[in-house]
């Protein structure tokens, strides 16, 4: 397969907090596994990307960068494959995942969507949102303060105004869910699937895990979460993916989180030889 040429695009340190070494080594272990398998993988920085470097039709992607993602939408309009889509990427921020996922029926929490500059008391007070979680809803997180946990509505206020004054014009505003929180990471249309207890393996990126603390380990059915995980990556359009869910005491899940290509830390080895199979799949069903 060395007539397969792909440009790999590593993702830029910013938006890799507390994750620089995981995300590099997991993408570094896909490319090794698609060079295995024949292929010609040249490695480039989202710098290049923005200057014009990349000539290969086939891409793969950790992209974050706002010029990044344009830039890969552009070529995708113009005829080249990238995994995962850069839109599918845009999808993965707060706003728009909010949108598609209650749009499309996947378990998500009740949310607000808000100008950070509106007075919200009052609606948080009248929906009966107690604790709940702020999250930037323009574009992905780059630090700890863009996911901020708050005890009642004076506090949501005082950080949508925080919010406001840092320059972010659009916050996600999530009622937070009791229960188990689970990590969970998939490779669409391939039998790969992977969950944990984060806070239970000391797995954490802000340390937001202690938040609900140990698992108790509640029941739940393992073939729902998978389905319900599957369907989100494939209405949000990302292929290599993970996220953060909670199982209620009830057994139910609810995604909280959704990220296009994630560190897959506790699982990379076993992952990576799936993101290439899926990777080469899906260039030769180009074809």
């Amino acid at each position: 397969m060395a007539d397969i040429k792909i440009a790999g695009i590593m993702r830029a340190g910013a938006y890799s907090p507390n994750h620089i070494g995981n995300d590099a080594a997991i993408f570094n272990a896909a490319a090794e596994q698609l060079r295995k398998r024949g292929c010609v993988v040249n490695v480039y920085s989202e710098d290049q990307l923005n200057s014009g470097e990349i000539k290969e039709k086939n891409i793969m992607c950790m992209c974050r960068e706002q010029r990044s993602i344009q830039r890969l939408q552009e070529m995708e309009d113009e005829g080249a494959l990238v995994i995962n889509s850069a839109y599918g990427i845009e999808n993965c921020t707060r706003e728009r995942m909010t949108r598609i996922l209650l749009g499309s029926g996947i378990p998500y929490p009740e949310s607000l969507i808000v100008n950070t500059n509106e007075v919200v008391k009052s609606q948080l007070d009248q929906g009966g949102y107690s604790r709940c979680w702020i999250k930037r809803g323009d574009f992905h997180a780059m630090h700890k303060e863009d996911v901020s946990y708050v005890r009642h509505a004076q506090e949501a206020q005082e950080v949508l105004q925080e919010y406001f004054l840092r320059g972010i014009k659009r916050a996600v505003i999530n009622r937070h869910l009791e229960g188990d929180l689970i990590k969970f990471y998939g490779v669409q249309d391939t039998d790969f699937f992977f969950w944990f207890y984060p806070f239970d393996s000391g797995h954490s990126k802000y340390g937001h895990e202690a938040i609900n603390g140990h698992s108790r380990g509640l029941e739940f059915d393992k073939d729902q979460l998978r389905d319900i995980c599957q369907r989100a990556s494939e209405v949000l359009d990302v292929k290599i993916y993970g996220g953060d869910c909670i199982v209620g005491v009830d057994g139910s899940i609810d995604i909280i989180d959704f990220n296009d290509w994630p560190s897959f830390a506790p699982c990379r080895v076993e992952a990576a030889p799936y993101i290439a199979k899926a990777i080469i799949k899906t260039i030769k069903q180009r074809r």
